[in-house]
């Protein structure tokens, strides 16, 4: 069972991300979001770890994430730090879509 540490490196990100945004402007509601969303990405990532087929927390939390996001993105314009979580969000998304479809497993044949 190998490690999900792509998985486990967005979530400490988005942690990390709501934890500087308590330090830079005293965001509260910056921290609980980020240490909560982090934790739950941590979780999911987790659940990949011991079974890859097991993705529904990650892709959820990454959906909700990129969506919450990507409306603060397209109301500020702001590319720091809306701009970069849905981006990483939305990357998180097509790499469980992708690594869920299988089309990594497949040999190609010549």
């Amino acid at each position: 069972m190998p490690l999900d540490i792509t998985g486990f490196a967005y979530a400490a990100v988005v942690a990390a991300g709501g934890i500087m945004g308590y330090y830079k402007a005293g965001s509260v509601p910056s921290l609980g979001a980020g240490l909560l969303f982090g934790t739950a990405l941590a979780y999911g990532a987790y659940q990949v770890s011991q079974d890859p087929s097991n993705y529904s927390t990650q892709l959820a939390t990454s959906s909700i994430l990129a969506g919450f996001m990507g409306y603060r993105f397209y109301n500020s314009g702001k590319i720091m730090p809306a701009g970069i979580v849905c981006a990483m969000s939305v990357a998180m998304i097509v790499r469980i879509a992708v690594n869920a479809s299988g089309l990594t497993d497949r040999k190609i044949v010549r």
